[in-house]
């Protein structure tokens, strides 16, 4: 969440700082500012609300202009959204400025340090702390203030630190909360993901924790906080920021959704091989001896990748035979969990960076379990933390609801389950064919859905009128469901549930009423009949049934009030067509409700803080 912006070099610095704030827009915001480092001092406007408004402020109060500064998008986590609480915070003196992502842990006791000794604070703010702390430690030398500032601080953050008295130099410093250093001709930048500076370098070095970057328009000096030289190797971007524009379509979230038959076959392109079908993932370190000796699997993740799991949970027990538990990263490490070496961890985060997924990494690996990341993002701290990762290949992922990275997350967990059944000897050959000739003919199958996406978006348009809904499913569609209630409720903001079916008569069926909406999935062969019950139940209590079935399961029209027929898929892979529809109809209601879909309210694309 939240996103740093900065620039030296020979050019005015306001607009490439707005710029790159609004590459970062995606991290959802509620307040934005700048600091601009200028021959009359330091100038620093912030404004609560979107970028637009402080670009406002901005011709209002004509700033002078500076070649060096440093540019922050908040999400709140200290203190409400408002223009005192927005960065960049400043020191009493307005020679230091500050941008901060991550939470310091003891900024209380450390605010009633300084206020003893004269700081006046102006927010409610965390990061406010780490400018008056810089502050005291200044004697005319910004980088040893900052080094020693750090020494001081608890906690997760990302900073970048300008000096009025230094307008020559800026600093930026990582810990626990993912930063990035763009290399340019003369000029260099500071950022906290690449689409902020793409459009002027494709070189970045990544910091590590503990690291430390100095940027003068002549060069880059990075080095750990004590002082350390670090050699770092450049990281080259391959991907273009075109990748990440609309492209035509109305959102990005729509764009994304029609994005996946590529990234489907961006995900199986070289791990679906041979002349005999099998999965192959030259990437991954374990070995056939090591898979043959794991006894059990946890998969770590949080929200819709925490769905991703669930799926991925019923393809490895119901293929390799092994006992998975699928936990909330937030609550892993506090329910002390029984880890040994012959435990696989796997975490799944979108951006590498989930600040609870990342501790549940680090727990596991203190436990000597052995950790697999699967994660969309080369040089997350995720990637480069774990003992393997998969990556899943998405491409830059721009809106907030998550779409093609939970389903390619669903890909990449499909191909780790068949591969470690095939080397533990779980399934037949047959079978393993038969999973991935099915894998192969994905990416068409969801090409063919987003074809007829009209007849989702009425029905959708018919439930946008509703306050509550839910989605019933059984096995595989349980976990479906869940993901497609998530999908709803983040960007339409319509109050929706997931339940497994036979769930309902155990308390559910009471909020059932005349003209209730359910999303009713049946795509498992095994599990028709008893679904079909479960739907039975709803409509005699006056349900609304729209139900979502494969081409190969029985007519459900006589069942349901309406029906969509999804292309036939093998029953495990159903989850990676039928939340296509799910997905659709999230977006389509919350057009209807006249919402912003890539910026739903209170959320945030990259959530690095606890």
């Amino acid at each position: 969440m939240c996103g740093i912006m900065g620039y030296i070099g020979d050019k005015p610095s306001e607009r490439i700082l707005l710029d790159g704030l609004k590459k970062l827009e995606y991290r959802g915001y509620d307040s934005a500012g700048i600091a601009i480092g200028t021959e009359a001092g330091l100038r620093v406007v912030k404004a609560q609300g979107r970028i637009a408004e402080l670009e406002k402020r901005l011709r209002e109060q004509a700033l002078p202009s500076g070649a060096i500064g440093i540019g922050h998008t908040r999400w709140a986590t200290h203190g409400k959204p408002s223009d005192r609480n927005s960065h960049p915070h400043t020191d009493n003196e307005m020679n230091i400025s500050v941008v901060h992502n991550g939470i310091i842990e003891n900024y209380m006791e450390l605010r009633e340090e300084l206020e003893a000794r004269g700081a006046r604070f102006v927010s409610e703010t965390d990061t406010e702390v780490i400018s008056h702390l810089i502050s005291s430690e200044y004697e005319g030398d910004i980088v040893f203030a900052v080094q020693q500032a750090v020494k001081r601080l608890k906690g997760a953050y990302a900073l970048a630190v300008l000096a009025g008295r230094e307008p020559d130099r800026l600093v930026a410093v990582r810990q626990h909360s993912p930063l990035i250093i763009g290399v340019g001709d003369g000029e260099h930048f500071i950022g906290s993901d690449i689409p902020a500076i793409l459009e002027h370098t494709r070189s970045v070095y990544i910091l590590d924790d503990g690291e430390m970057a100095v940027l003068t328009r002549d060069g880059i000096r990075l080095m750990t906080t004590s002082g350390q030289p670090v050699d770092k190797k450049l990281f080259r971007v391959k991907w273009d920021l075109a990748v990440a524009e609309k492209a035509g379509f109305e959102h990005f979230m729509l764009k994304e959704i029609h994005d996946q038959p590529q990234a489907y076959r961006d995900t199986l392109s070289g791990r679906l091989m041979g002349s005999y079908p099998w999965v192959y993932l030259p990437e991954l370190k374990l070995k056939p001896k090591r898979l043959r000796q794991i006894r059990n699997v946890h998969i770590v993740a949080c929200g819709t990748a925490y769905h991703a799991g669930l799926v991925g949970k019923q393809a490895i027990e119901r293929w390799s035979r092994l006992p998975v538990e699928v936990d909330v990263a937030s609550e892993y490490r506090y329910r002390q969990p029984l880890l040994t070496p012959d435990t696989l961890v796997i975490v799944v985060s979108q951006s590498g960076e989930t600040a609870d997924t990342l501790a549940a990494l680090r727990e596991a690996r203190r436990h000597g379990a052995h950790v697999l990341a699967i994660t969309n993002v080369v040089g997350s701290t995720a990637a480069r933390e774990a003992d393997d990762v998969l990556f899943t290949w998405a491409g830059p992922e721009i809106s907030v609801a998550s779409t093609k990275a939970y389903t390619t997350q669903l890909l990449t967990l499909y191909t780790f389950a068949l591969h470690l059944a095939r080397v533990r000897g779980t399934i037949a050959d047959a079978e393993i064919a038969s999973a991935v000739q099915a894998l192969n003919r994905l990416p068409d199958q969801v090409a063919s859905i987003l074809e007829n996406a009209e007849e989702i978006r009425s029905y959708a348009e018919e439930i946008a009128q509703h306050e509550h809904l839910f989605f019933i499913g059984r096995g595989m569609d349980y976990a479906a469901a869940q993901e497609g209630s998530l999908k709803l409720k983040e960007i339409s903001y319509i109050h929706s549930e997931a339940y497994a079916a036979g769930e309902l008569k155990h308390g559910t069926l009471a909020l059932i009423e005349e003209g209730t909406p359910v999303v009713a999935l049946v795509t498992q062969p095994e599990l028709y009949e008893k679904t079909v019950s479960n739907i039975r139940e709803v409509m005699a209590r006056g349900a609304s049934v729209f139900g979502i079935a494969c081409e190969n399961t029985a007519n459900l029209a006589e069942q349901a009030g309406r029906m969509l027929l999804l292309p036939a898929t093998h029953p495990m892979l159903t989850p990676a067509v039928s939340v296509i529809p799910l997905q659709l109809l999230a977006y389509y209601a919350s057009v209807a409700r006249g919402y912003d879909v890539d910026k739903p309210r209170n959320l945030a694309k990259s959530v690095t803080v606890e």
